[in-house]
């Protein structure tokens, strides 16, 4: 048994290697250009993140776990607005990238702890910006996805800001959920230090904290450690947005208990037809209501949302001219304003590059467990075939299957060993 095990793990291994070589998506997409065009646009970001170095340096940080956390200087450059659309991330196909058509990176520096906190300080005195905007990404985005992404959202809010990300180690699989969700526990302290040195800064005026997906729990938590450690959230940290929060309703009323009465002003940006959190809801067992998910016009939300003072974005429902309700944003400032609007006009706020046989996967893997994760596999194979970013994932999904396979039952291999079969092997 424990042979033919191994030896149809190593088939899938083959088809793995097979099919990754065939990725669409170029990587080492971080490896500075020479320079960019007449008409582009420049993006600087500030990063921190509790990921590991990469082997390959166009990919700066992997989806490992680094023993510490490491900073970055990177300055993306956009393509003129004549050639893309706003809201999307224009990715190279082939590298070098065009920065007359493509996303490019024109630096990207490792810093120490003190060049980092000098590199804010000379961006917020050249560009007299004192407010800091810092972007937590969610599940499944790898390092070069969160860098693009916040570029993009930076420059098409036209925020005046300091952009400031914070990446976690994000395998950016769909298949590992449960390993990115450890990885936000994992580095729940480490935000949370670089949220305080933000509000110990003298050039620093004010913080906006933005999160998406998984990223909510790790900002939440981290906010709340702070609370308890302080006795309050640091008073520069005025406006916190949520957007689709992957958290369980219950431990988020906790989080927002334990922050206090002083806490920061909160957005909730919402829709009842996310499919990512219907399949975390069941990932977790149907335990409870994502608060990315939830309907706000019904009880017991309603009344809870408006004795917590949370402005609420229902992506779900919204129609009419007036995409933000201006009634429930009234309060908040200028730049939940401006991010809300983008949502509403279908901003994509991560880089999952999810193909159609990744969500294919996603319906069928449930909990994750393997034998649902080898049924989608199996439909998904000759969708791999035709589908650029299928291929890209699908060795990924392979290997993480093929790794456990050998703690598995017969028939959970005999589906695991169908893709290949599927693509004309033996």
């Amino acid at each position: 048994m424990r042979c033919l095990v191994r030896g149809r793990s190593l088939g899938i291994l083959l088809v793995a290697t097979v099919l990754g070589a065939c990725a669409g998506t170029p990587k080492g997409v971080l490896a500075p250009v020479a320079a960019t065009v007449p008409g582009a646009s420049k993006v600087d970001m500030l990063v921190a993140t509790t990921r590991k170095t990469a082997a390959n340096p166009g990919e700066m940080y992997s989806g490992d776990r680094g023993p510490a956390l490491s900073y970055a200087d990177i300055t993306v450059s956009i393509p003129p607005d004549s050639m893309r659309q706003p809201g999307t991330v224009q990715w190279p196909k082939e590298l070098p990238g065009n920065p007359a058509t493509d996303f490019v990176t024109l630096k990207a520096e490792t810093l120490d702890r003190p060049e980092a906190a000098a590199r804010l300080r000379r961006s917020a005195a050249r560009t007299g910006k004192r407010h800091v905007l810092v972007f937590v990404h969610g599940f499944n985005n790898r390092f070069e996805d969160a860098v693009y992404r916040f570029a993009q959202i930076v420059h098409d809010t036209r925020a005046d800001v300091v952009p400031v990300l914070f990446t976690w180690p994000s395998r950016g699989s769909v298949l590992a959920y449960g390993y990115d969700r450890e990885s936000t526990n994992y580095s729940r302290n480490a935000l949370e230090g670089v949220l305080r040195r933000l509000a110990q800064n003298p050039e620093v005026a004010e913080v906006t904290v933005l999160a998406h997906s998984m990223g909510n729990w790790l900002v939440l938590e981290s906010l709340r450690q702070m609370a308890i450690r302080d006795g309050r959230v640091a008073q520069k940290i005025r406006d916190v947005v949520l957007a689709a929060p992957d958290v369980d309703v219950d431990l988020a009323r906790e989080a927002f208990r334990d922050m206090g009465p002083t806490r920061p002003r909160l957005s909730l940006f919402v829709s009842q037809d996310d499919n990512a959190l219907a399949v975390s809801r069941l990932v977790w067992g149907n335990s409870g209501a994502r608060l990315g998910a939830i309907d706000p016009s019904t009880e017991p939300y309603r009344s809870e949302l408006a004795r917590e003072n949370i402005a609420v974005l229902n992506l779900t429902t919204m129609k009419g001219e007036d995409a933000l309700n201006h009634g429930k944003f009234a309060g908040s400032p200028q730049l939940v304003a401006l991010l809300g609007n983008r949502l509403a006009q279908g901003q994509t706020i991560t880089d999952s590059r999810v193909g159609l046989s990744d969500r294919i996967v996603q319906m069928t893997a449930g909990a994750a467990a393997t034998v649902g994760t080898a049924a989608g596999l199996a439909v998904s194979a000759p969708v791999a075939v035709v589908d650029a970013q299928s291929r890209e994932t699908y060795g990924e999904h392979l290997r993480n299957l093929g790794q456990g396979i050998g703690d598995t039952a017969e028939g959970a291999v005999d589906l695991a060993t169908a893709p290949a079969r599927a693509l004309g092997g033996r």
